[in-house]
């Protein structure tokens, strides 16, 4: 349907305020049919009012009907996506800290968003964490004391979500005819990385747990670590609390490993022996997880690779999955260096599971979400 009528003037605006980007998005609404008008994806950089005063510009937004905001963690609380009020805004500040790269910027483009288009235009979260909110029990909790870790919340919320549930939805629409969608592992490979195990929709397990640090090797954050190796480096460097963790979130990962850059496209052209090493950790950690999740799927009908480096670094996604035929896993490489960007199946003939590359969409799914919350 092309925009007219009431798409004229209701829109909704997507912030999507990552660890190292911030991407925007309007788009034009009606009931619950939405269609994507403008967007704007970019390292932070400019100033929060400028870019959404350029993205109502691009778009030709007279009016705006209401906000979404991805959020990264929501904690026991934020378990459903909700119009953000002092109490809710109260809550992501208060869990800012399990999430230092992601909830803070996202409480300030909230706050620009009032100042910019008054605070008559609602707002609402949608959190990464709401997909996991129903992980089993067993995924779920970490073996610690159970009345410390009842008393500070301490279990595995998992991350990501939107990219994972994104992913979802493209493979019960690529495969319609798997019963209920089957057993999946999807992979979203972006500065921050994750893994999930998806039965029939519902999350099994995933990598990342009390806060976005847990599971893959990343850009800058370190992934699994034994927790004696953290607090003997905190007694020996020295460190504050607030200094080890950024060291882990902002050091750590391909940046720490290598020595050079978090930047996979900059590591992958090297030829320096500590950049090969970083890639080499992060393709076996990943390999490790598809190990374990095909163990706690009972098998899987397929892989699914998302996110920057899934979408784009074909080199990536052959270290990964080469050498995997004993799970009958087998990739067609023509296929696999012809989808750089685009959704497509890179598995070959005869793979017992599909492999394919799934373009995450994070805004359609934060509108479709954050549409039913608003007036329209």
């Amino acid at each position: 349907m092309g925009i007219g009528g009431i798409y004229e003037d209701m829109h909704l605006l997507t912030v999507n305020a990552g660890s190292s980007s911030i991407r925007l998005a309007a788009f034009a609404i009606q009931g619950s049919a939405i269609q994507r008008v403008t967007e704007i994806d970019q390292a932070r950089a400019a100033a929060h009012e400028n870019l959404l005063a350029r993205l109502l510009r691009q778009g030709n937004i007279p009016r705006v009907t209401g906000v979404a905001h991805r959020i990264v963690h929501g904690g026991e609380k934020l378990t459903a996506p909700c119009l953000i009020d002092a109490a809710v805004e109260r809550e992501i500040e208060r869990l800012a800290p399990l999430a230092p790269l992601h909830n803070p910027a996202a409480l300030a483009w909230i706050r620009a968003c009032r100042e910019l288009l008054g605070p008559d235009i609602p707002q609402a979260a949608v959190f990464d964490t709401a997909f996991f909110a129903t992980l089993p029990k067993v995924s779920a909790i970490y073996a610690l004391p159970h009345a410390l870790a009842r008393h500070h919340g301490i279990r595995r919320y998992g991350f990501h979500g939107l990219a994972h549930q994104a992913m979802w939805r493209a493979w019960r629409r690529l495969r319609p005819q798997v019963p209920e969608g089957g057993r999946v592992i999807s992979l979203q490979l972006g500065s921050g990385c994750s893994v999930a195990a998806i039965d029939r929709g519902v999350p099994r397990d995933t990598s990342m747990g009390f806060s976005p640090l847990e599971g893959l090797v990343m850009a800058t954050r370190c992934g699994d670590v034994d927790p004696g190796a953290l607090t003997f480096l905190q007694r020996a460097e020295g460190l504050t609390p607030e200094q080890l963790e950024r060291v882990l979130n902002e050091s750590s990962g391909l940046l720490g490993v290598s020595g050079k850059s978090g930047d996979l496209r900059m590591l992958l052209a090297s030829d320096d022996p500590r950049a090969r090493l970083a890639i080499d950790l992060y393709c076996y950690r990943i390999r490790k997880y598809i190990g374990a999740y095909l163990a706690v799927l009972d098998g899987a009908h397929a892989v699914l690779f998302g996110g920057g480096a899934g979408e784009h670094a074909a080199a990536v996604r052959r270290q990964i999955v080469n050498g995997m035929e004993w799970c009958g896993l087998r990739l067609d490489e023509p296929a696999n260096q012809a989808t750089i960007g685009v959704e497509g199946r890179i598995s070959a003939p005869d793979s017992a599971l599909d492999v394919w590359v799934v373009p995450v969409d994070e805004a359609a799914v934060l509108a479709e979400e954050a549409i039913k919350l608003f007036p329209c």
